[in-house]
């Protein structure tokens, strides 16, 4: 070990290790790279020397930053562990203001010398110490050092210099006004906090570094200035309100109740309830309501708990405090009582033009005839005809009704005239108006009153007019108005004479707006009269004006009163008008008007006729009515010219109906000719009706021909029978093999397409069908691949050599048979007759059939 004095006459001891670098150093004191290496061995060896070798190096390089910073960063790491009261603390503090005579410019050595003093607790040194730093550094290095002053700050509580601090701040950062807000709350400053609030608020371009939009930088000055009016003098709480009231209308009911918990606050109730009486009457939106009548009703019931409260302590209650204690609880239950009527109020300012709300706020006035005038005056000027949600005509009729309820009838007659001329946007509106106004009159009898309306509402105007045309006023058009000629007709009939009732309904059909309905009553009404003739001539000019099927009613009746007038003492002409109706007359109505014509010819006219006219019916109605038709048919013609003459309808109807029909009318044709004892025709008809039965499907049919040849047959008949039913069976059977064929061709050729870019099809079809039965059942896949019927002889047993097929489909023909067979043997009788072949088509009446 050696030792050696510096410049300054200070010795220090260094090892032999140390030799090396101390003479590299004499050689290059100015070097910062030999003083660095010397510095890091002396790190490696922890030598007691290193302070002092770095001050030496500062001593010949004092610019450089790099020493300056690693020995700044050495020292302060050797106050870890250290009281903040150490001395060594100053002597740390003493080597960062000598760095700084020449790192002033150097914003990382003033950050840890501002931290070292936050850390030591030296509030006006470290202030000072900040400001030093902010003065020395360039502003766009100041970013770097506020975080740390702010954080400095808020550690203390030295309001006021933080106060006066953070409004340096705010020039360069104005961004950041939202965490000085925060500080100011937190301090009990609500006043200035309010104050920079509203601030911000009112700048369009400021943006919340914690993402909240101006909407709720509001909410939150309302609410802070509504729970702390005492703190905040300021500002005029009542206009900032009131200003966000109309910026922001979606926000009505909390800025509302903002303002009125502002005044509560500050012990102005009476002031409060006006604030919550104008919310009520302003807001327009059922939610904004909702939330200023809650809080309205819960201010109303605190304050009456509180009275009732001070009543209870107070053993000697005054008269003015019993007084003040029912005003309260009167203002309690007024309030609760208005509530459904403020309700209609809101929705009202929401649509003043909805009819439904204006009936609703008459009825809420029930009792209060006053009220209800003053509601209904204001309902009618206010909902215009255009915007109206609803039929506006209903105000006008209902006003008009609560005067005459009232026995005014004079002020009814009044509302009555005025409604007749809003211009409505539509003409039934009108209409239901003069109606109303007429049975207002027939209600108080008067009847030549009514009348003179119904006649003044279906006055021509000066011009001609088209009821659709909607750029011509509904007065216009309202004597084209089906709805008030209907009522002028209705008390023609009833009060007027029958000349004037003629006349209204004449007029009716001359503007063309009759309905079916009109004509037929205008034909009652002619018929009850006795003008017959007159009420036929009314139902013919209404079969002029429409056509099917809406002319149906109209023929109906005409038909019906026709016949029951002159009873077929007119035939021809009651034909003409049956064929005339008859003419275009879809199928879905035909079947009513055949049989009523039909029914003319049997009773008034020829039999031949009404058969005519059933066959025709046959064909003119719906084909599922044709059946039913068919059945009506076949009993009118056996009744008539007698059974055998049916004959030729059920052959007619073998041949248009469905399968169905068709089955059921040829049993009924069978059955019919083995009463008349034809038993061939019969069993021709059923061999006929078997091409269409399923055996498998129609068992029944089957069964009743069977049945038939057990009592009307013999052996052959049987077999025959039998021989039928299996050739019907093989061809249905063969239809659904064809079939299945088919769709098994389709997805074997749909397969070989898919297969036929990777090789040659036929082969591959080739390889998937077996050569034989052994060779298939051996090749992999077989159950995939198509296979042929195999025939296995059987002898063991058996006289003659018969081929069985194993995959073959039992259907149990052959057992049928067998049983059906042995049923012959019991049920035929022992005679057998030789049954020539017949044809259906052998079934055509003949001329002796007819005769007989």
């Amino acid at each position: 070990m050696m030792q050696r004095e510096d410049s300054d006459g200070n010795s220090y001891i260094f090892n032999e290790e140390d030799l090396p670098y101390e003479e590299e150093i004499l050689r290059n004191p100015y070097s910062v790279k030999h003083w660095q290496r010397y510095i890091d061995h002396l790190k490696s060896t922890k030598s007691v020397n290193l302070n002092i070798v770095y001050e030496r190096a500062l001593k010949e390089l004092p610019g450089s930053y790099k020493l300056w910073y690693n020995y700044l960063r050495q020292r302060v790491k050797q106050l870890k562990g250290r009281c903040v009261t150490d001395p060594l603390y100053e002597d740390v503090n003493n080597a960062f203001e000598r760095a700084l005579v020449f790192m002033h410019k150097m914003p990382r050595i003033w950050m840890d010398y501002c931290t070292l003093m936050t850390d030591q607790c030296y509030i006006t040194r470290t202030r000072q110490v900040f400001d030093r730093s902010l003065r020395a550094l360039p502003i766009t290095q100041h970013h770097r050092v506020w975080p740390l002053y702010i954080g400095f700050l808020k550690k203390h509580n030295v309001y006021e210099t933080a106060v006066r601090v953070f409004r340096r701040y705010l020039k360069l950062a104005p961004e950041d006004a939202e965490e000085y807000i925060e500080y100011l709350i937190s301090t009990g400053r609500l006043d200035e906090a309010a104050v920079k609030l509203a601030q911000i608020v009112n700048q369009d371009d400021f943006v919340s570094k914690h993402g909240k939009s101006n909407h709720q930088l509001w909410n939150e000055l309302c609410d802070l200035i509504s729970k702390n009016p005492t703190k905040i003098k300021s500002l005029n709480v009542d206009a900032i309100i009131r200003g966000g009231l109309r910026r922001y209308t979606d926000q009505l009911g909390p800025l509302w109740n903002s303002l009125a918990d502002y005044y509560v606050r500050s012990g102005l109730f009476e002031r409060a309830r006006d604030i919550y009486e104008e919310a009520i009457q302003t807001v327009s939106t059922v939610r904004d309501f909702t939330q200023v009548f809650d809080a309205y009703a819960q201010f109303e019931e605190l304050s009456l708990s509180k009275r009732m409260e001070d009543a209870a302590k107070n053993p000697n209650p005054t008269e003015e405090d019993d007084i003040e204690l029912e005003l309260r609880l009167a203002r309690f239950e007024h309030l609760m009582e208005r509530r459904l009527l403020l309700l209609n109020s809101v929705l009202l300012r929401q649509n003043p033009h909805n009819v439904q709300e204006w009936h609703k706020r008459v009825m809420l006035y029930e009792g209060q005839p006053h009220e209800i005038i003053n509601t209904y005056t204001e309902a009618v000027q206010t909902v215009l005809p255009q915007q109206a949600v609803g039929k506006l005509h209903t105000l006008w009729v209902a006003f008009a009704k609560f005067y005459e309820e009232n026995g005014q009838i004079a002020d009814a007659r009044v509302v009555f005239d005025k409604a007749t001329h809003v211009a409505y946007t539509k003409v039934d509106d009108l209409a239901s108006v003069w109606c109303e106004w007429a049975e207002m009159e027939i209600r108080h009898d008067n009847c030549k009153e009514a009348l003179k309306l119904m006649h003044k509402a279906t006055t021509m105007p000066s011009r001609k007019v088209a009821y659709h045309d909607e750029t011509e006023t509904v007065q216009m058009r309202l004597y084209k108005s089906l709805k008030v000629w209907s009522m002028y007709a209705d008390l023609e009939e009833s009060f007027g004479t029958f000349k004037t009732c003629k006349a209204v309904y004449d007029k009716i059909i001359d503007l063309k707006i009759a309905t079916p309905q009109i004509i037929i009553n205008y034909g009652l009404f002619l018929e009850e009269n006795n003008y017959f003739e007159e009420a036929f001539r009314a139902y013919e000019k209404g079969i002029a004006l429409f056509k099917w099927p809406n002319v149906y009613d109209i023929w109906n009746t005409y038909l019906t009163k026709f016949l029951k007038r002159y009873e077929g003492t007119k035939l021809e002409r009651t034909r003409d008008l049956f064929e005339q109706c008859l003419e275009h007359c879809p199928p879905k109505y035909a079947k009513a008007l055949y049989l009523l014509y039909a029914k003319l010819e049997e009773e008034h006219g020829l039999a031949r006729h009404a058969m005519s006219v059933y066959e025709r019916a046959t064909s003119a109605v719906l084909p599922e009515e044709r059946f039913e038709m068919f059945n009506i048919y076949i009993k009118k013609a056996a009744d008539i010219y007698g059974v055998p003459k049916t004959r030729q309808i059920y052959e007619k109807a073998i041949e248009v109906l469905n399968e169905e029909n068709t089955r059921e009318m040829c049993l009924r044709f069978a059955e019919m000719e083995t009463k008349l004892g034809e038993v061939d025709r019969a069993r021709a008809i059923y061999a006929h009706c078997s091409q269409i039965c399923d055996p498998r499907v129609t068992s029944n049919f089957w069964q009743v021909w069977k049945e038939f040849e057990v009592r009307h047959g013999n052996e052959d008949t049987m077999r025959e029978m039998l021989r039928i039913k299996r050739s019907v069976q093989a061809m249905y059977n063969t239809q659904v093999n064809m079939m299945s064929a088919q769709m098994l061709n389709s997805a074997t050729n749909l397969s070989i397409d898919d297969s036929a870019g990777t090789g040659d099809a036929m082969r591959l079809l080739d390889n998937k069908i077996p050569s034989t039965s052994t060779d298939a059942a051996a090749q992999p896949g077989f159950k995939d691949n198509i296979k042929f019927v195999r025939g296995v002889t059987e002898g063991a047993g058996k006289s003659e050599r018969q081929v069985n097929n194993p995959d073959e489909i039992d259907i149990d023909m052959d057992d049928d048979s067998e049983d059906e067979e042995k049923e012959i043997e019991e049920d035929v009788p022992v005679e057998k007759q030789a049954i020539p072949s017949k044809v259906f088509g052998s079934l055509k009446a003949t001329k002796e059939d007819e005769d007989d």
